[in-house]
């Protein structure tokens, strides 16, 4: 027979280490399932306490997704590296669609071209084919697509 009371215990514990995970910073529902996890909470004590924190909106992975993406593009982030990022946090694949839809390429474009134009000024001291190298790595490492890459080192060279 289980015991009740060491039940309501693990419960108390699984929620108020919810309630500080939370307080801390947003988390995905899978996130913190696997915070539960590491904290020896049991599956069946953590998934009814999980659906009723999503259910009283406590926990809600489209809104996460929705702030993930506005900080991640703020930092110089592309779609496909968001939305890569965000699956790898447990963000179901249509929600993540839903979340990244909002950058256009026209978006993207023109980040690509911001931070390209910042990152060749500082290496103005470099040779051009090594500072070409290095803005092209730093943008692809970014997430950006060779050809947006391309066109957009074609024009800052241009300008230069």
């Amino acid at each position: 027979m289980p015991d009740i009371k060491s039940d309501e215990k693990l419960e108390k514990r699984a929620r108020n280490v919810l309630l500080f995970q939370l307080s801390r910073s947003m988390k995905t529902k899978w996130q913190l399932a696997q915070i539960l996890e590491k904290r020896e909470i049991p599956v069946e004590i953590a998934k009814p306490l999980l659906d009723r924190f999503e259910e009283v909106q406590l926990i809600d992975d489209a809104v996460f997704a929705a702030a993930y993406v506005r900080s991640r593009v703020e930092k110089g982030k592309s779609s496909r590296i968001i939305g890569r990022e965000l699956q790898q946090k447990g963000v179901d694949r249509s929600v993540v669609e839903e979340a990244v839809s909002g950058i256009t390429r026209e978006d993207e474009e023109k980040l690509v071209l911001e931070l390209g134009k910042a990152r060749w000024d500082r290496l103005r001291d470099l040779e051009p084919d090594t500072r070409y190298r290095r803005v092209s790595g730093f943008l692809m490492r970014r997430g950006f697509s060779s050809s947006m890459v391309s066109s957009a080192l074609r024009e800052i060279r241009s300008d230069d």
